[in-house]
């Protein structure tokens, strides 16, 4: 349920309570002993009180790679006896990334899960039809336990199964679905293929991968809903970081808990408000694991001021991509997002597509692989990728169904070329 007493705050009492948590964070950081301590009294840090927040900016920055340094409990703030769970990320980079959370970090995780679903528009006595995957991802216990918490049933399909997701999506009614942005499309056909109308549902929360304004065009145009963004990383809670209202005009961080910046990318220097920049989160009331000035690798822009809805929290756009999956062809640098955006606002081709590095040569060069809707619109898209993008690219249009669809886990947007056989049928 929205809650005005924390997403409604004043400006001056937001900051108010983000100041005393951060000396709280920062004292627990300096007895904990950890590499974040020792980073802090390098820096001239003594004590909390020595914090103010503007000068967070000036303070050291958490990395993934401190994470993996110190894999798999070298940065724990308490001791090993109150870790409650552990979760992380799928390690798809090669290597996972493991989160301790206290029985007090579940209890937040669940609230702040609650919080995003309420945002949605979910209420005490919604139906979740909950199809992110459960594990060491968040994902699926993250909504899961969300749902709990707001007083909802939760229905946990995990991912995968699509038939019997359908049959559930018929039998139970939800008017509530959480899953990947992907999986929401491979939702939307396959209930179209069984002839199944689920008009109970009324929103979606689809995250865990970058999706762009017309990929929420493609998804509502197959789901009777309201498609809208959820935010989060294991490392600094999971899902529930920050979330769409039914405004779906930028997703609103839960800055009581989670203290955001964005910054340059290559220099760390704080960008201005509305430009786009790497988000660094501070997580002041995490016990098992937290974290100052997380680096999340996350590219986006942050506006302040009140949304239509009532909350004055600071919102974030969509993700535009991340800093290492920037592709760089031919001295282009462009997101597969960015790519995406073309592809889709084209109106010429299905919401499915995949983008292959093709690195058999000194030179790399781009082929994006999509399926028409109707004729051939391969010149059309290599021109408008030209014009918005400045980039040259390759299009091969493959026969419908040649692109993967998702199942499980997160769409796979890039692949590389290197040798042998191609990545896709039908490419050369």
């Amino acid at each position: 349920m929205f809650d005005p007493k924390a997403e409604a705050m004043s400006l001056d009492e937001r900051a108010a309570l983000q100041r005393h948590r951060v000396w709280g964070l920062v004292d627990r950081l300096l007895a904990a002993g950890g590499v974040q301590g020792r980073r802090l009294r390098d820096a001239g840090v003594g004590r909390g009180a020595d914090v103010t927040l503007a000068g967070l900016r000036d303070l050291p920055f958490t990395t993934k790679q401190d994470l993996w340094d110190h894999y798999p409990f070298g940065m724990l703030a308490v001791p090993r006896d109150q870790v409650a769970a552990v979760h992380g990320s799928s390690g798809t980079r090669g290597r996972p990334t493991l989160v301790a959370y206290t029985r007090a970090d579940l209890d937040l995780w669940a609230a702040m899960c609650a919080r995003s679903l309420s945002c949605a528009g979910a209420s005490p006595g919604s139906v979740v039809h909950n199809a992110y995957g459960y594990g060491l991802f968040t994902g699926g216990i993250g909504i899961h336990q969300g749902a709990v918490a707001l007083g909802a049933t939760v229905v946990p399909m995990s991912g995968g199964m699509t038939d019997r997701q359908v049959r559930m999506l018929a039998d139970l009614r939800p008017d509530i679905l959480t899953c990947t942005p992907a999986y929401a499309l491979r939702l939307g056909e396959a209930v179209a293929e069984a002839g199944v109308e689920p008009v109970s549902l009324k929103a979606g929360l689809f995250g865990a991968e970058p999706w762009s304004e017309e990929l929420r065009t493609a998804i509502e145009d197959v789901l009777p809903i309201k498609a809208m963004d959820v935010y989060g990383l294991s490392e600094v809670i999971g899902p529930g970081v920050a979330t769409e209202c039914l405004e779906q005009d930028g997703l609103h961080v839960n800055e009581d808990h989670f203290i955001v910046e964005a910054v340059d990318p290559a220099t760390g220097v704080p960008v201005e408000d509305g430009a786009p920049g790497e988000l660094v989160f501070t997580t002041p009331t995490k016990q098992a694991l937290p974290l100052l000035r997380y680096r999340t690798g996350d590219i986006a822009s942050l506006t302040r001021g009140e949304c239509a809805c009532g909350r004055t929290l600071a919102r974030m756009s969509k993700i535009i991509g991340r800093a290492d999956d920037m592709i760089v062809v031919r001295g282009v640098n462009v997101y597969p997002s960015e790519v995406e955006r073309v592809l889709l606002g084209s109106g010429l081709v299905r919401p499915h597509y995949q983008l292959v590095v093709d690195r058999r040569s000194p030179t790399a060069r781009l082929l994006v692989a999509c399926e028409a809707l109707s004729g051939d619109p391969e010149a059309a898209l290599v021109h408008a990728l030209y014009e918005t993008l400045g980039l040259t690219a390759e299009v091969a249009v493959l026969p419908e169904g040649t692109v993967p669809r998702v199942e499980v886990g997160k769409a796979v947007r890039v692949v590389t070329w290197e040798d042998g056989d191609p990545p896709l049928p039908g490419l050369a």
